[in-house]
């Protein structure tokens, strides 16, 4: 398979923290539109999301991301947990899993500050000292990827991975491809090209154009759009900001899969502020240009 070479594991799990307080997150059929323009033409406009089917119970209270003076929830106590970091793409592909499957009430959601992180996390959960981890059976296990899946298969809720053969076969394609979708991008946002990004997105639409009976990479939605939708968010607004681009003009299918996901409510509620991304990836990628 001639894909863009791997640089960085797409199972990497990347501290990207910001502490978050106590909030309550309600939804509302509120919707505004943001226009841009880009070196490409002129921006569609972009719509805030809106309800959709496939939804979380619309209302979570998110608790506050736990730090070095926090006192550790109880471990292993039979009730399932996962680890995040609110800013961390890796852990929302776990907590996007979690709110599609419907288990808000299921796994405990227990977010880390990673700027000043709790000693008992790597002492008495995980060893690998990142995000996500999952606690359950007695176990802990880690890995962005292979946390989706294992969430998908392990716990009830409406399966998130097709069962026909080319639709299994093309998605295991797609996943294994996310790493290198994500260094051909940042590629080109640390430097003053866009051919590195423009054909990352370039296989994007193309994959998007595989089937015909839905708007998402396998036809309906699946642990695909979950394990993209993350970073995909992040460059979106990176680029709008930065660059004055539009990574979806003059792809179609590309720009209806962004709009989509945006009505999806269990992703929405793990939707972070464009400026914060926008922040983080200044200062990791553009401080030192």
């Amino acid at each position: 398979m001639a894909l863009l070479a791997l640089t960085l594991s797409p199972n990497t799990s990347l501290p990207l923290p910001l502490p978050l307080p106590l909030r309550i997150i309600h939804f509302s059929p509120i919707s505004q539109s943001l226009s841009f323009t880009n070196n490409r033409s002129t921006a569609r406009a972009l719509p805030l999301p809106s309800s959709s089917p496939m939804a979380s119970s619309g209302r979570e209270v998110l608790p506050p991301a736990l730090d070095s003076s926090s006192e550790p929830p109880p471990i292993f106590d039979g009730t399932p947990k996962l680890y995040i970091s609110y800013s961390c793409p890796y852990a929302q592909r776990a907590w996007i899993t979690r709110n599609c499957k419907g288990l808000e009430e299921t796994i405990k959601l227990v977010p880390i500050d990673l700027k000043n992180r709790p000693s008992w996390y790597k002492e008495k959960v995980y060893p690998e000292n990142k995000v996500p981890s999952l606690e359950h059976n007695n176990q802990v296990k880690g890995e962005s990827l292979d946390l989706i899946r294992y969430i998908d298969t392990n716990f009830e809720g409406p399966l998130l991975f097709p069962k026909e053969a080319a639709k299994r076969e093309f998605g295991e394609e797609l996943l294994e491809y996310a790493g290198s979708f994500y260094t051909a991008v940042i590629t080109s946002l640390k430097g003053n090209t866009m051919n590195e990004a423009d054909a990352a997105f370039d296989h994007i639409e193309t994959a998007l154009s595989k089937f015909n009976d839905g708007p998402f990479f396998l036809g309906q939605f699946s642990l695909v759009d979950i394990a993209y939708v993350p970073f995909i968010e992040r460059f979106q607004a990176f680029f709008f900001d930065v660059k004055n681009y539009d990574i979806a003009i003059g792809r179609p299918k590309f720009a209806l899969w962004i709009e989509e996901m945006d009505k999806i409510e269990a992703y929405k509620i793990t939707k972070r502020d464009p400026k914060e991304h926008v922040e983080s990836y200044r200062k990791r990628f553009l401080s030192s240009l």
